[in-house]
């Protein structure tokens, strides 16, 4: 029987790789998040000096957008992979990012939500830069938007306490 629970829990153990593929996923997620990047710069740097300021503005802000998506990517795939599947072997590489394998589960979840918000934060940005660009947003998209930014930026303050009393009370007992 003894033989049957080590098999079985070795088969759990090794069922963590089945995560692999998800990263590897997210990898290329970045790769098509860059040929959209790639595409904006274009589209700024061919029509420079077209585009009115507000135009400059909206496709800075979809440049900064997307780059905040590809960290959190980064982020999420790091983390995602030491934390569930294995450890990365990179302690003596000297690029070796200050936060990578220092990030845990509810590290993540703060810095998750906190990137939610930066883009949520720009979105909006940009629908503010729009209003009186061309009048097709609609007051109720605008409030809609709000909203949704107010209950990430409630969810990240209430993600962060709850962070921050758990790792109080750890460090207690």
């Amino acid at each position: 029987m003894k033989k049957v629970e080590h098999v079985l829990e070795a088969g759990i153990f090794s069922s963590r790789w089945i995560l692999a593929p998800f990263f590897v996923g997210l990898i290329l997620s970045i790769a098509i998040l860059f040929g959209g990047f790639a595409k904006e710069l274009w589209h700024l740097v061919t029509h420079f000096g077209s585009l009115s300021e507000t135009d400059t503005i909206l496709g800075i802000l979809a440049l900064v957008d997307m780059t905040l998506l590809a960290n959190l990517l980064i982020i999420i795939i790091f983390s995602g992979y030491e934390s569930f599947v294995s450890k990365l072997d990179v302690s003596e590489h000297e690029d070796k990012p200050g936060w990578m394998g220092k990030v845990g589960f509810s590290t993540l979840k703060v810095k998750l939500i906190s990137s939610i918000v930066a883009i949520s934060g720009i979105d909006l940005l940009r629908t503010y830069m729009q209003l009186d660009n061309d009048g097709t947003i609609s007051l109720e998209v605008v409030k809609w938007k709000l909203l949704i930014h107010g209950v990430f930026v409630i969810s990240g303050l209430l993600f962060a306490v709850m962070d921050y009393l758990t790792s109080k009370s750890s460090h207690n007992h």
